[in-house]
């Protein structure tokens, strides 16, 4: 009882902080992508690297930015592990002569840059300060604002009449580097020094044992790459055990801090939604959505762990594989937000869940993680479904589809189609392959209907660019790492397409007012057809293949 207490204190406690900065945030958000005056800083930076703010991209041009700034940045960050024996505070502990292994460097590479941080390697033991910090800390913060920057263009192309601009890719990224991102997370960071999180440029720190025996235990910059892994909804760690690890989430305040973090952007950019297309009631019905599956998802979980079957029943609670300091409350809560946000980070051992809370934050994912979603990628994913929604209500009533006063015809369809589509085909192709190809097997530490859930975990949180694992499954082959490598590639940059696609026809469209049979989309009656809509279109695609592997457990 006393646990049940705690946890629900904590989310009380969790949700008055996101009520708080949900306003004025929100809303400074706005006011930083529809701004007309440039910082200072900013315009030195247009002009080291040669671009016109005031000029507008149409969305081939501003795709071609977000294709082109992600490979240089996939390029050099690959280079930065293979070349880490020449570079200052390298690391001699590292595999081979310290250099990263090309397949490990590929598949991080690529992690790091599409906002997935899925980690295939120990951090201690195989990457040094300078690739922490110069490489997947740098990453955090733009492969952060990449998505916001898109998420931003979408909402222009429904905002913008008569047009092929939705904005400049250029000064969407550098805005929300300066203006978001790096403020809050330096901000952050400072909180969590305060908090116990370490902060160090030494390789390690020696203690002795009760039994006299030494031992080296590991130190790292950590606190200014927790902040910005948390608020960019990055994930990964800068230590093997990523947030359940004492040196980067030392106590329970430090934990809601960063479930905090992770949840603030994606909350807020609803109200930044509904303050630029100007009407707030829209981005309210997003944001309840997002909330009633959030909670939902939260409290099925929740009973799952409290009430197990098995040997865990028996011993009164399911606490293997979970942090003490942090309790089922604190474990499931960090769970759920972090699947729902394609954050990664994890403070327990999701191979450790019951069947039925395993299958939660499965599902929180094969949902598009859209609870509320990844730092723009969120927004976006929903604005998605509610294309998709419109669609699906003309058919009912026989009237074109319309949202926010544009016509949602076959282009329109179209492009939403491929960004449904995309992921679910990379999951489903991908971990048929690797249960189905000879040798891939012997990677699983389970078999049996856990074993698949195990593969099927990790190639949705490649595909939906996550990051977090299941554990249990051994993914250093050459094989996982391509094909979960690809999995993150296609995952990030074909929706990406699809929603620029989306928005630049949505701006070329002359605004219709609307009529009588204009479906409202700031009402209540909406929200239940968006949520309809996001739960028919996991269940019919992924129900065959959760029926194998969760659901199968939670029913043994």
């Amino acid at each position: 009882m006393g646990d049940t207490s705690a946890g629900l204190l904590q989310v009380a406690a969790l949700l008055a902080l996101l009520a708080i900065v949900y306003v004025p945030f929100g809303d400074y958000m706005a006011r930083v992508y529809t701004s007309e005056r440039d910082w200072r800083i900013e315009r030195a930076i247009y002009r080291l690297v040669r671009v016109d703010p005031a000029a507008g991209q149409r969305w081939p041009t501003y795709a071609a930015g977000v294709l082109g700034f992600s490979f240089a940045s996939l390029v050099l960050l690959y280079l930065l592990q293979r070349l880490q024996p020449v570079l200052p505070l390298g690391f001699d502990r590292g595999v081979d002569d310290g250099g990263v292994p090309a397949a490990m460097a590929f598949n991080t590479a690529v992690s790091f840059v599409t906002n997935t941080n899925w980690q295939s390697y120990v951090p201690e033991t195989v990457l040094g300060h300078t690739v922490q910090m110069a490489g997947l800390t740098v990453q955090n913060v733009v492969s952060a604002a990449v998505g916001m920057a898109v998420a931003v263009a979408l909402v222009r192309g429904f905002v913008r009449s008569g047009t092929d601009r939705i904005g400049n890719f250029w000064v969407d990224l550098t805005r929300g580097v300066i203006r978001i991102l790096l403020p809050v997370a330096f901000g952050a960071a400072i909180l969590l020094i305060a908090m116990g999180v370490t902060m160090s440029l030494r390789s390690g720190v020696d203690v002795t044992g009760v039994d006299g025996s030494t031992h080296t235990l590991p130190l790292a910059p950590t606190a200014s790459q927790e902040a910005i892994k948390e608020l960019g909804t990055n994930g990964g760690g800068i230590f093997n055990a990523n947030s359940a690890h004492p040196f980067e989430n030392p106590n329970a305040l430090a934990n809601l801090v960063e479930i905090f973090l992770l949840l603030v952007i994606p909350v807020c950019l609803t109200r930044t939604f509904g303050t630029m297309v100007g009407n707030r009631r829209q981005g309210g019905v997003l944001l309840a959505v997002m909330g009633a599956l959030w909670g939902a998802l939260l409290t099925v979980a929740w009973l799952a762990e409290s009430n197990p079957n098995g040997p865990a029943g028996i011993a009164g609670a399911a606490m293997e594989g979970k942090e003490a300091r942090f309790g089922i409350p604190g474990s499931i809560l960090f769970a759920v937000s972090t699947t729902g946000t394609s954050t990664g980070a994890v403070n327990s051992m999701h191979d450790s869940f019951t069947g039925g809370a395993g299958g939660v934050v499965i599902l929180n994912m094969l949902l598009g993680e859209i609870a509320p979603g990844g730092v723009g990628a969120g927004l976006y994913g929903m604005l998605i479904i509610a294309v998709i929604a419109m669609f699906l209500a003309g058919l009912m009533v026989g009237r074109t589809p319309e949202f926010l006063g544009k016509k949602l015809g076959r282009v329109q369809v179209t492009a939403a189609a491929v960004y449904i589509l995309t992921m679910p085909t990379l999951v489903l192709l991908g971990a048929g392959l690797a249960i189905a190809l000879p040798g891939t097997l012997d990677a699983l530490n389970n078999d049996g209907s856990h074993g698949f859930s195990e593969v099927l975990y990790a190639y949705t949180s490649a595909a939906n660019n996550n990051g977090s694992a299941f554990a249990g499954l051994t993914v250093t082959s050459d094989f996982f790492q391509a094909t979960l490598g690809m999995a993150m590639l296609f995952g990030r940059f074909l929706p990406i397409l699809a929603v620029l696609a989306l928005a630049g026809s949505l701006a070329q469209q002359k605004r219709v007012e609307p009529t009588a049979g204009t479906l409202p989309t700031d009402r209540p009656l909406f929200g239940a057809l968006l949520a309809g809509t996001v739960v028919l279109v996991a269940a019919l695609t992924f129900l065959p293949a959760l029926a194998l592997g969760p659901l199968a457990e939670a029913l043994t």
